[in-house]
């Protein structure tokens, strides 16, 4: 029987939905799924993983090495109990979370990898995407060791409230790294919701023509209350930072409203999207392939259309 531990990704003393999403995919597995908060003080987060269905027990290591997750420091303590806890899997999310944390979890334990779970076929057999997305690929991992691995949250629904596990504080011999060191973060979007978890998210395109006119996509994504993106294109040409870009090459994200204005459509950037619950597109180019995929289509000049959507809300 399977014994899987999710590792939890949490911000600002918040449980991130990335969480719920792995342990999704981990109940798919089969047996028990517990979830390790790794915190300077995470007992309310700990509380907050136990509401989650399939949840049998949450482990809080509270550290003040832990204060921010710097994957150097966690890595030893998640690999130091999953070695001692004889957990069969250890799973994370495939955000720039667990992109930075489980491969260095899977070297320490000196085990494969297995990167982007879609689907879970059996303990041990997966589908992950390959060629930038355009194949997917089952994979065997090897059953006489521990399974590695991370989940694309876009694949999986949150798993729902109504758990009641329980919460153990646990201490975690583990020999700490002192090569690297916080030195402070920068995030961009200000206050907007995270783009990988946001329910909303409006993105703009190279039609939007300039970083200053970006702020009509800004305006537009906070009156809804959504994370902001962008396509390659966008990124490419200067307008908003690399970390807001969706796509293969980006965020994979799953949204229940995405918003595509002044966005062609490009493989890559629908393949970042395909999970998404409504896509709406706003293009002059009645021809864009974005059309071929969006639920709702609007044909015209984004500079009229979006403020006369803003009127309406």
């Amino acid at each position: 029987m399977s014994k899987i531990l999710v590792v939890a990704q949490h911000d600002d003393g918040q449980l991130n939905v990335a969480t719920a999403r792995a342990v999704k995919c981990a109940s798919e597995v089969g047996g028990e799924v517990e979830v390790l908060v790794l915190a300077e003080s995470g007992q309310s987060i700990g509380e907050a993983a136990a509401q989650l269905e399939g949840v049998s027990k949450v482990l809080v290591a509270d550290n003040a090495a832990n204060s921010q997750p710097l994957a150097a420091v966690l890595a030893p303590q998640i690999a130091k109990v999953a070695q001692d806890g004889g957990y069969s899997h250890v799973f994370g999310p495939n955000t720039t979370y667990g992109k930075d944390l489980m491969p260095r979890v899977a070297a320490l334990m000196g085990v494969a990898m297995v990167t982007d779970i879609m689907a879970v076929h059996g303990a041990h057999e997966f589908d992950r995407p390959i060629y930038a997305g355009n194949a997917i690929v089952t994979v065997q991992a090897d059953s006489g060791q521990a399974v590695v691995a991370s989940v694309r949250c876009a694949s999986y629904q949150a798993a729902g409230q109504g758990g009641s596990a329980a919460v153990e504080g646990i201490s975690v011999d583990a020999e700490l790294p002192t090569h690297t060191r916080y030195v402070g973060l920068k995030k961009e979007g200000g206050d907007r919701p995270d783009l990988q978890s946001a329910p909303r998210v409006v993105s703009g395109g190279r039609g939007v023509g300039s970083s200053e006119n970006f702020k009509v996509i800004f305006d537009l994504a906070d009156k809804l209350g959504a994370g902001v993106g962008a396509s390659r294109a966008a990124v490419d040409s200067g307008y908003v930072p690399n970390d807001m870009q969706v796509g293969q090459t980006g965020k994979i994200i799953a949204p229940e409203l995405y918003i595509a204005v002044g966005i062609s459509g490009a493989i890559q950037h629908l393949a970042g999207i395909k999970d998404a619950g409504c896509i709406v597109a706003i293009n002059s180019d009645e021809d864009a392939p974005i059309f071929e995929v969006a639920d709702i289509g609007l044909v015209g000049d984004l500079f009229q259309v979006l403020p006369e959507l803003q009127g309406k809300l």
